[in-house]
């Protein structure tokens, strides 16, 4: 898995690429059918310079998995906060480029609109590849919010402090558990993006979809480990 050419190397190129795509982000529902709903996460070595990639396609109706894909290989960007897809994507985009079939939806592990430019790992991947996405992580990074009610289905808007714009919502999953933060990637609503995140978790705090992609790409920087030696 080569990382691109292009690929931004430092962070000005970065910050500079992310105020590129923020104006492409659309923030509104299509009427685009939503029935295959692909995960994505990543898994590091920093020692081994090594990064495992997984893309899991669910039957939202059944929640069953229909395809799952993984990518290995170099990291593509150092670790600065706010930057992370430039981390993530290569081997996220290869991992989707191997599944057979092309997701309606992607829900990734981490921030789409919710990012202090409006631009986090869901929306970088909702522009670049024109995938309707989401994002459901399991911290509200730098942004306010209120304990939303214990009931399930339950939400709180998750505001920038700075504008009071609000960005996503911290989401009851399930009842009396700590929520999840939820925010639009691409081609979504929030309100979409919320419903679309509780037909996911409908027995544990995370969205299946995250949940198969997690252990799948754990396994996958499992197997790599075992024939990669530490970088020097």
């Amino acid at each position: 898995m080569p990382i691109p050419a292009d690929w931004p190397t430092t962070e000005a190129q970065a910050l500079a690429e992310q105020e590129r795509l923020r104006p492409l982000v659309r923030a509104v529902d299509d009427d685009a059918p939503c029935r295959l709903i692909a995960g994505v996460d990543v898994a590091y070595d920093d020692d081994r310079d090594l990064v495992a990639a997984a893309a899991v396609l669910l039957d939202r109706d059944t929640l069953d998995v229909v395809e799952e894909t993984t990518a290995v290989g170099r990291i593509a960007f150092p670790y600065i906060p706010g930057l992370l897809a430039f981390r993530e994507l290569p081997a996220v985009l290869d991992a989707l480029a191997a599944l057979t079939r092309t997701p309606d939806t992607v829900v990734c592990d981490g921030y789409g609109l919710a990012h202090p430019r409006r631009l986090g790992l869901a929306s970088h991947l909702g522009v670049l590849t024109g995938l309707r996405t989401l994002g459901v992580a399991k911290t509200p990074f730098t942004f306010d919010h209120h304990d939303p009610d214990p009931d399930r289905g339950s939400w709180t808007p998750l505001t920038d402090p700075a504008t009071g714009e609000e960005v996503g919502r911290a989401v009851r999953t399930r009842p009396g558990v700590k929520p999840v933060y939820v925010s639009v990637g691409h081609r979504i609503g929030l309100d979409t993006a919320v419903h679309t995140t509780l037909d996911l978790a409908r027995r544990y705090r995370l969205p299946e979809t995250t949940r198969h992609a997690d252990s799948l790409c754990r396994r996958a920087l499992t197997e790599a480990q075992r024939t990669r030696t530490p970088a020097n």
